[in-house]
Formats: structure tokens, sequence, C-alpha cells
């Protein structure tokens, strides 16, 4: 059932409400989508509803109730993410970058190029977030090969150039790679570029444990939970902005159905055991949506 509590919580010369459902959010999206408001104002369990569109979200359907129940049939309904589950802003990213790299001991200019790149404003999913979560995961992942110097490098530099354009944005960023760590010895700068491009496709070859780990991690918010999961791919719809629904929705099946093709999806133990089942729950819920 899609709930909704009274208009009172200020902000943008207007009042909000909170629009959720205790049951899925995939019919909180619908409603949302049916009255106009924008996939901007959701945020992991609920939407952030102006006054404006109060009267017509119960119109469509919404109940009416007050926000102490609201809360508690989330909770009930186990759609709740709380603040530590959700994704984090970007100053907390980069905080967390500067952690990551120090790791590395390689040189602070190359560390603001980097960050510069990935703060870029047309950025909205394949951003500083993306980066540190990436980074994070490989810090889960069990295997030694996680932890290589190569592994990390190329987390780093897998969409430092980024245009919304696939195969493309890999292949520039393998390229920029190559570039910048002329320094490094040349059997490493091959592996960090080998990697990059392997992130295009995500499917790395019977015992390549560095590919594994690299992939595994670059798609681990695929078994996030439903709510951040959905933040995402509000997100990476945002990246896309420019691409019709119509066209979006094609090519986000194609993705979908090339990644649920994918078998195993994740190649390291750890992925299989943390990201796997919640995964193909997430990519199949999301293919739905997109299909008439």
């Amino acid at each position: 059932m899609i709930l909704v509590d009274p208009p009172r919580w200020p902000a943008h010369d207007t009042v909000f409400s909170h629009l959720v459902s205790d049951t899925s959010l995939s019919e909180l999206h619908d409603l949302a989508a049916r009255i106009g408001l924008s996939p901007r104002a959701f945020d992991h369990d609920h939407y952030d509803l102006p006054q404006r569109l109060y009267e017509a979200a119960i119109a469509a359907g919404a109940v009416p109730v007050p926000g102490d129940e609201l809360v508690r049939r989330l909770v009930a309904g186990g759609l709740r993410v709380r603040t530590p589950d959700k994704t984090p802003t970007r100053d907390v990213a980069r905080r967390r970058l500067a952690a990551h790299w120090k790791r590395l001991g390689l040189g602070h200019d190359l560390y603001v190029e980097l960050v510069s790149r990935w703060s870029e404003p047309q950025r909205h999913y394949h951003d500083v977030r993306h980066l540190a979560a990436t980074l994070d995961a490989l810090d889960v992942i069990d295997d030694p090969a996680a932890s290589l110097p190569v592994v990390q490098l190329a987390a780093w530099f897998h969409d430092a150039v980024y245009s919304g354009v696939a195969g493309v944005d890999e292949q520039l960023s393998a390229d920029l790679a190559r570039r910048m760590l002329g320094s490094l010895p040349a059997p490493d700068v091959a592996e960090v570029v080998r990697l990059v491009l392997l992130t295009a496709g995500h499917d790395p070859g019977p015992g390549d444990a560095a590919g594994a780990a690299l992939c595994d991690a670059d798609l681990s918010i695929l078994g996030a939970m439903p709510g951040r999961y959905d933040v995402y791919v509000r997100d990476v719809r945002l990246d896309y902005a420019h691409i019709d629904d119509a066209v979006w929705a094609v090519g986000r099946t194609a993705l979908l159905d090339s990644l649920l093709l994918l078998d195993p999806l994740y190649r390291t133990t750890t992925g299989q055991e943390l990201w796997q089942q919640r995964a193909v729950a997430n990519l199949r819920r999301e293919r739905a949506r997109w299909t008439p």
C-alpha cells in the first residue's frame, strides 16, 4: 500500500510529505511516475512529495497517515533504509578516497587529477561515490588479488573518462592510464590497462583472479539492498538523461539481460556469498520495471 504523511517538512519555499510503500518499491515508483513526481525526489525508501502534488498522490491511491504510522509500517514492511546503509555523500566519499590513495604511495598530483575527473558535474552515478564504493568492495573481497596495487589502480582509472558511451569510455580510460602511469614498470601499466578494458563486459576468463576481483567490486552495487539499488538506477538514468525513455528502456533491458546471463554473475567467493542472490533479485525486479 502507498502511504503519505502530512505536508509539514519545509524546504525550497514549500513543505513536503513522505511518500512510501509498505509493500514494494515497484508500486511506489509507478505511482510517482503517474503523478509526475521527479525521480530525483526518490531517497532510498521514500519520495519527498511537494505540497502541490499531495492531493494528486491521494487521488492516485496514496493513503494519508500520520508520520509515526508511516515510519512504523515502512519498517514493518522491511523497506526502511537507515542512514548507514544509504549512498554516502560526495564529501564522505572523497574522504574515503584519500585514505585509499594513501595506501598506494603515489604522487599527490595524480590523485588530484583523478578525483577531479571523478567529480565532473555531468556524473550522477559514475562519480566519486562509485569509485569509493568500488575500492571499499575490493577491501571486502577475500582474495589476495583484490589488494594488488594494479587492481587498485585499475579501479581508480576504470571510469576516469566518462561520457556515457559504453565501450568508448573504457577505452579512453585505459588510454588515460597508459599515459598517466608511464613512470611505473611497463608490465604493471599493461595490466592496469587490461583490467580497465575488462570492465566493459565484466566477463573475466577462468583463472583471472585480478579481473574477477575488479569486476565483482565494480558490480557490487547490484547486490545492495533494494532501496540503495534503486538510487543507483535513478542516478544511472540521470547519467543517460540525453536518451529518451523508450530508447533507455530498450538499452537498459538489454544490459540487464546480459548481466543475468553471466553465470555466475560474481566470480569471487565473496561476491557469490555476499551479493549474488540479492543482485539477481534486483536485476529481475528492475527488468520488470522497464518492460510494459
